[in-house]
């Protein structure tokens, strides 16, 4: 029987749960995991690396240290280019072709600015360590340069942040920044009152966390604001620039800060597929998750638009790329292991998507979840969310860590991970210079 050649783009939650499951194979296949960074991200919290409450290693974990006692189990820094169906074939940026019997498609989503991509300059989303990395030098930098000035009007500039989007992102990233300012700077500051921060959450629906039910929405607006935010629903962004928002009722937001969490798409490669592609560019796949005419090919996580048997839709979780990991997984085992070829669609389970609960957290104290009947919000959903996050994160050093850091920032509304690098102090003194709060080098000014 000739060895079976199994491709997967990707590693996030719906690759890695795949590549876990595939085992048992021997002989029969070999995996091949190509990913453009060497990490696996826990991304429910990367939020968190963004405001500074955790670091960057304690939420990933190298690929090759997750596989190292996998012998089938390659892995490859590389960036995928192209798909070609007919000649089952990967382009890699770098490795150059790969031939594959099987391919799974789990690239994730990427930041989508709904045509607006040159808003991706001024307000960076979050969807990477980079991203993260940047939010918090932006973030940082600010109030240490309002410290360091004697102008009002720019103080307040710099001590103002908007976030876009009332989703799940925007929420916890608003939520945090608000504690961060209000709670943890006001011990560490002297010329400024950091407590006079301002942070404005805009989103252009009639209530937040629209995913979950309507008492929950409404619990979570409450939490928000009794941290201090300034919620605006019913609020589109007309404009973005170096110095604030435009918003659709005529108002204006100076702030040094914008950040985006109001919209995920698929990669560009799902366009070099050449098959149908629903809302985002996500790929329409079949009941088992497979590419329509291509059996071989199946398509996981975020980026699959896939429609259950009782015509709901998957949803873009977590839970349900791991889900679909492990039933494409148990899929090709069985195949792999029959020796008869790959299979057909309609031979093939359905997949069912699981719904074990969603949650999201706001703050020290504050989240809401909502387990089949079960809603809950303020400290005990806070609690549940900590625990599930703790038990999935990768990695038993990442556990440890996290929860001794939980723990010091929960007694003690400190946070360690306020380190400004890169090119904090070139970024400061430009800012200082042009009076541009927002100046992350020379040639954005230059621009402007």
């Amino acid at each position: 029987m000739q060895k079976k050649k199994i491709v997967v783009l990707g590693c996030g939650f719906g690759g890695l749960s795949f590549v876990k499951a595939c085992k048992g194979l021997g002989d029969a296949a070999d995996i091949l995991v190509v990913d453009k960074q060497n990490h696996h991200l826990f991304q429910p919290l990367l939020y968190q690396v963004a405001m500074a409450g955790l670091s960057a290693p304690e939420v990933s974990e190298p690929i090759r240290s997750i596989f190292r006692r996998r012998r089938e189990v390659r892995t490859v820094m590389d960036t995928a280019e192209a798909v070609d169906l007919a000649l089952r074939e990967v382009t890699l940026s770098i490795g150059g072709v790969e031939r594959y019997d099987y391919l799974v498609v789990a690239l994730g989503g990427t930041t989508s600015y709904f045509g607006n991509d040159a808003w991706a300059e001024d307000a960076p989303g979050l969807k990477s360590l980079d991203d993260a990395m940047r939010v918090r030098r932006g973030v940082l930098t600010s109030f240490e340069l309002a410290e360091a000035i004697d102008d009002d009007r720019r103080r307040k500039e710099l001590i103002t942040v908007v976030v876009i989007g009332g989703g799940a992102t925007g929420v916890e990233l608003a939520g945090a920044m608000a504690e961060l300012a209000k709670r943890v700077f006001r011990r560490d500051f002297r010329e400024i009152d950091p407590t006079d921060a301002r942070v404005v959450l805009v989103d252009g629906g009639d209530r937040l966390l629209s995913a979950f039910p309507e008492s929950l929405s409404a619990s979570a607006l409450r939490q928000l604001e009794s941290l201090g935010v300034e919620v605006r629903l019913n609020t589109r962004v007309d404009a973005i620039d170096g110095r604030g928002v435009d918003l659709s009722d005529g108002s204006r937001i100076d702030a040094a800060n914008v950040l985006w969490g109001g919209g995920v798409q698929a990669p560009a490669i799902t366009r070099t597929l050449g098959i149908e592609l629903g809302p985002g560019g996500r790929v329409v796949v079949g009941p088992d998750l497979s590419v329509p005419g291509h059996p071989g090919v199946f398509v996981i996580g975020d980026i699959a638009d896939a429609t259950m048997p009782d015509g709901t839709k998957a949803p873009g979780l977590a839970p349900a790329a791991m889900q679909m990991g492990r039933q494409v997984a148990k899929v090709i085992r069985k195949e792999v292991k029959r020796g008869e070829g790959i299979g057909e669609p309609g031979e093939r389970p359905v997949f069912r998507y699981k719904d074990k609960g969603t949650m999201a957290t706001i703050g020290r104290s504050r989240a809401i979840a909502w387990v089949g009947p079960l809603k809950l919000s303020g400290f005990f959903a806070w609690l549940a969310w900590l625990v599930v996050h703790l038990l999935l994160l990768i990695g038993f050093r990442n556990k440890v860590v996290v929860l001794v850091q939980w723990f010091y920032s929960y007694v003690s509304f400190r946070r360690g991970a306020r380190i400004i690098f890169g090119r904090a102090n070139e970024t400061l003194a430009r800012r200082a210079e042009t009076g541009d709060p927002r100046c992350e080098n020379p040639e954005q000014t230059e621009k402007r």
